[in-house]
């Protein structure tokens, strides 16, 4: 587990931090709309989870927030989270984007590598108990306060990280309803994720 969670760890930091360079680099817009743009993907806010995860259960993990990383509740979150992320890309927004050379291996561990890993080692280290199917309420707080988030901010800058809540293009109504369309695939997942423990726990 130490191995694992320390691999997860030095990819997420390696990840986030050159990704933040990157977007830096291009100078597209002033450097604090572009670090505040930066914090707007739910893709690097979940990654950035994922890295403090694994970095605290790896070098602190009798310290409370080590303690707080343990919990069954709060890692199958987390791994509910970053599925969905490697989930939503893969399916509907891979073929939006055309990448190459280092954005292109940066895209692959955010959506593929991390998600993979993070999930093989939930299901094979963490704890499954006691997970309850009420815990999932809870979990659909984290993306409906960045989908509120989004759209708040969007409404002033015109920025909106991912094509279907970009009010701009498809227009407030289309917005809510792929939102209310998410929420509904987070309570899925959120809901197999906790069948997938009890069924291991037994």
């Amino acid at each position: 587990m130490k191995v694992s969670l320390a691999i997860l760890s030095i990819i997420g930091w390696f990840t986030l931090v050159t990704q933040l360079y990157v977007n830096i680099a291009t100078h597209a817009v002033p450097l604090a709309e572009t670090i505040t743009r930066y914090f707007s993907y739910f893709t690097l806010l979940t990654n950035g989870m994922v890295t403090v995860c694994c970095t605290v259960l790896w070098l602190a993990p009798a310290s409370r927030w080590g303690r707080f990383f343990t919990l069954p509740q709060t890692v199958t979150a987390i791994a509910v989270y970053i599925a969905i992320v490697g989930i939503i890309y893969n399916i509907a927004l891979r073929s939006l984007w055309h990448m190459t050379g280092l954005q292109k291996v940066l895209n692959e561990l955010e959506h593929v590598i991390v998600p993979a890993l993070f999930v093989l080692n939930w299901y094979i280290f963490a704890s499954k108990e006691p997970l309850n199917w009420k815990h999932c309420w809870p979990w659909l707080i984290y993306p409906l306060v960045y989908i509120v988030v989004i759209l708040i901010r969007g409404a002033f800058s015109g920025f909106y990280p991912y094509p279907f809540i970009n009010v701009r293009e498809i227009g407030m109504q289309q917005a809510l309803i792929n939102s209310v369309v998410v929420g509904v695939v987070f309570l899925l997942v959120s809901l197999l994720f906790i069948g997938i423990a009890k069924w291991i726990a037994r």
